[in-house]
């Protein structure tokens, strides 16, 4: 099987946490004998690339001709996180790898060790782990595996001297992680270290300080302090106590639109989002809506939705370049009445299915846009408007990211809203940073 080339790693100096992550394993390590490595703390804080030296270096000097797990939440965010990284590092080192790709046993095969891929999207993910026998695992972002993962993939572990390396951003200080993990860390034998953006040293403190402008509220805490922190009941603060800042009668000038689709159940409603880019998406404007309550308004039919669809689009598509709408996947009979009336209309419109990724890292998204100044609404949009005005988290679950869904706020067009942003909020972010000032 012939290696891959790529690049190899651009190394910058460690730093003392960096190289504690690095070496706990090695003789004269005080915690050598511990399980587990877990690394959380802030965002672009270094971790990551740290762990990924360490965990090679271990497993490399520990064994030979044994199985590992590398998982990520999923497997093109694992390819981007640890394996793009990997095989950078092990080009600079000089070290010989195969990389299988795509399959079920897709893999890295390094020193006679074989390094099995895995994904921890969903309950189920962990039916794959079953059967395996392991030397270590390293798993990335696991704050957002099920716990089901978590345990299986530790339970796979069996092989002597076997360790498992996770890191994670913080979530809710009721999460299992820290709950169950970190919280019990010398029972469990866990050797825990903290992040903090200054444990990386290729960071400069104008880029720390542009990192900080990205985000505030709970988000801030967990992203740039790195605390496991509550939610604390608005979802969108900043818009919530100072509207009139985000709120423009005329948008600026458009390059491109998207639309964002929710249906409606009996007691919910149709919401239908045109949100558009400026140039380089530096901005996000919410431009126009429909909003069609079926509990107070009465029930419509596909027809009618289908109706109202191809009139949104047509008002869209007089104003501006729209080439697609992104609709809730839950209904696919719903979707494609939309695809046969949008093909039959004429309209030149791509119907397809949300992405429809955890509800706060949209929540996360909006709120850093805020935060940027990047964020801006069309003051026709009444329903959007108000849905963000009043969107709270429940307060029934206050240890939990979820927001209030019991009909007393419009969840509908918060949900159509973030669907036509979703595809590309991690782009938009990244250009945003790369593109901010000193």
């Amino acid at each position: 099987m012939r290696k891959k080339r790529t690049r190899s790693f651009d190394f910058k100096p460690f730093s003392r946490k960096q190289r504690f992550l690095m070496s706990w394993w090695e003789d004269g390590s005080p915690y050598r004998d511990l399980d587990t490595v877990i690394a959380d703390g802030a965002i672009r804080s270094g971790k990551t690339v740290a762990m990924i030296c360490g965990f090679l270096l271990w497993s490399l000097a520990s064994f030979q001709g044994e199985s590992f797990i590398l998982a990520g939440k999923t497997i093109g965010a694992l390819k981007k996180n640890v394996i793009g990284p990997a095989l950078q590092i092990m080009e600079r080192w000089g070290l010989p790898y195969a990389y299988v790709r795509s399959g079920d046993e897709a893999r890295l095969e390094v020193g006679g060790n074989t390094y099995y891929l895995y994904d921890a999207h969903n309950e189920r993910s962990q039916d794959r782990l079953q059967g395996l026998t392991a030397a270590g695992a390293l798993a990335d972002e696991a704050a957002l595996f099920p716990q089901n993962f978590i345990e299986q993939m530790m339970g796979r572990c069996s092989v002597e001297g076997a360790k498992v390396w996770l890191n994670c951003n913080p979530e809710s200080p009721a999460h299992y992680v820290k709950t169950e993990l970190i919280d019990k860390a010398e029972e469990k034998r866990i050797y825990h270290l903290h992040f903090l953006m200054e444990d990386n040293l290729s960071l400069s403190p104008k880029t720390r300080e542009r990192y900080r402008r990205m985000f505030s509220g709970v988000f801030y805490r967990r992203f740039i302090l790195g605390d496991w922190a509550l939610t604390d009941g608005l979802v969108y603060p900043q818009f919530a106590n100072d509207p009139e800042r985000y709120i423009v009668e005329t948008p600026p000038s458009i390059q491109y639109a998207a639309v964002g689709v929710d249906f409606g159940g009996t007691g919910s409603a149709h919401s239908f989002t045109l949100t558009g880019f400026t140039a380089g998406m530096e901005r996000v404007v919410v431009l126009d809506e429909y909003y069609h309550s079926n509990r107070k308004d009465g029930v419509l039919s596909p027809k009618q939705v289908e109706d109202a669809f191809v009139d949104f689009v047509r008002r869209a598509k007089r104003r501006y370049r729209v080439y697609e709408a992104r609709c809730d996947s839950a209904e696919q009979t719903l979707i494609q009445g939309l695809t046969i009336a949008a093909a039959r209309a004429g309209l030149g419109i791509e119907v397809c299915n949300a992405v429809k990724g955890p509800i706060h890292d949209r929540v996360a998204f909006y709120n850093s846009l805020m935060a940027q100044g990047r964020f801006a609404i069309c003051a026709r949009c009444s329903n959007t408007i108000k849905a963000m005005k009043e969107a709270v988290y429940d307060p029934k679950k206050p240890l939990e990211d979820i927001r209030l869904d019991d009909g007393s706020t419009n969840i509908d067009s918060l949900d159509s809203m973030e669907y036509s942003t979703e595809p590309v909020q991690s782009s938009i972010l990244y250009l945003g940073l790369k593109g901010a000032g000193p």
